[in-house]
């Protein structure tokens, strides 16, 4: 019965996820492939240089948390005019009526100084919740790939992603929650405050620390799913480039075009995210704005409709956004020489067992 299982599980369309979530250069192997999996995992290198830190370590867990904080806090900085409008058509969709109608009126009112109203609380709070976004991924890949086993981490590698993933972005939404409470504030109510220093005394003050978690159980609605996406539609996607697209294999790809492949994937994967993740956006951009309200009752009154309000506006962002968040993580990576492990294969002992080896 398992002999005939086994093809049908190779046809599976996660099969080859991009990363490998088993490490070698912790956990010597002796297997034959050894030397070819270390020529592989130094493909984003130059030829004959070594990684910086073993995989796993706490230098490692370090440095993906720093290129998660410029991934995340310098992308959606740069986005904050877009996030604006965005928001402000979400929660007065009969005064913002799309996105060029939304840049004019808020030109119109507030100058071209008003597009950046929330820069300082996207910063800190986005470079907090990619600190934790990506250094968790890592530290929640490694240790669910361990505990699983090399074999079924091998099998079940698009699950442990997921559940990596999922793991990393409970975290990340805690330390973001009251930055994102108060740059909704400032960039949804006009004259309620223009600068972070002025809306958190406010915010604080009509409603204690609830003012900056109250939407923390929405967050987890929109970013949970939207990180999910985010990490397993961009291993299937690096997969499909490398293997349907790019004319050579990863290991014969110089860094830049590397790179090229991961900017590409972030893309497709971040317009899939925003769909995913709008509804809930929705409700959490209404929900920071209004006082007393609930994340039920707002999407109750908002309606199936109302949801998908401005979704184009965040597929751009959302798009843009991973696109260069992969980049710059990857970047990040390869400028500290961490391990970027390539496409797994599978483990000698797993390929015995069935009956794959010669």
């Amino acid at each position: 019965m398992f002999s005939s299982i086994a093809p049908l599980a190779r046809l599976n369309p996660f099969y080859t996820p991009h990363f490998q979530p088993i490490q070698d250069g912790v956990r010597k192997r002796a297997e034959p492939t050894e030397a070819l999996t270390t020529r592989r995992s130094l493909a984003a290198a130059s030829a004959g240089e070594e990684y910086s830190c073993e995989y796993g370590s706490l230098k490692f867990y370090a440095l993906c948390g720093v290129g998660g904080v410029l991934s995340c806090g310098l992308t959606h900085t740069a986005v904050v005019p877009l996030d604006l409008v965005k928001c402000r058509m979400q929660v007065d969709p009969q005064k913002y009526k799309s996105i060029f109608n939304g840049f004019s009126v808020t030109v119109k009112e507030d100058g071209v100084r008003g597009l950046a109203k929330g820069w300082a609380p996207t910063f800190i709070g986005y470079s907090m919740q990619g600190l934790c976004k990506f250094g968790f991924y890592e530290v929640f890949k490694i240790l669910y790939g361990n505990m699983l086993g090399e074999e079924n981490a091998y099998l079940w590698r698009t699950s442990l992603y997921l559940a990596a993933s999922a793991s990393a972005e409970f975290f990340a939404d805690i330390a973001l929650a009251p930055m994102e409470a108060a740059k909704v504030r400032i960039q949804t109510q006009p004259g309620y405050a223009n600068t972070l220093r002025e809306a958190v005394p406010k915010m604080f003050g009509e409603e204690g620390i609830w003012a900056f978690y109250k939407g923390v159980a929405p967050l987890w609605m929109r970013q949970i799913p939207y990180t999910m996406m985010k990490f397993a539609c961009f291993e299937r996607t690096v997969e499909a480039l490398y293997k349907y697209v790019v004319p050579k294999p990863r290991s014969e790809c110089t860094k830049g075009e590397q790179l090229v492949v991961t900017f590409v994937a972030g893309y497709i994967a971040g317009v899939f995210c925003a769909i995913v993740s709008h509804p809930a956006d929705s409700v959490v951009s209404v929900l920071n704005k209004e006082k007393g309200s609930s994340a039920s009752q707002v999407l109750q009154r908002l309606g199936f409709k109302g949801v998908w309000k401005g979704l184009f506006a965040r597929i751009i962002m959302i798009g843009t956004l991973t696109a260069l968040q992969w980049f710059i993580y990857d970047s990040v990576k390869v400028y500290f020489r961490l391990p970027r492990p390539p496409p797994p294969e599978m483990p000698e002992s797993l390929k015995k067992k069935l009956g794959l080896t010669e």
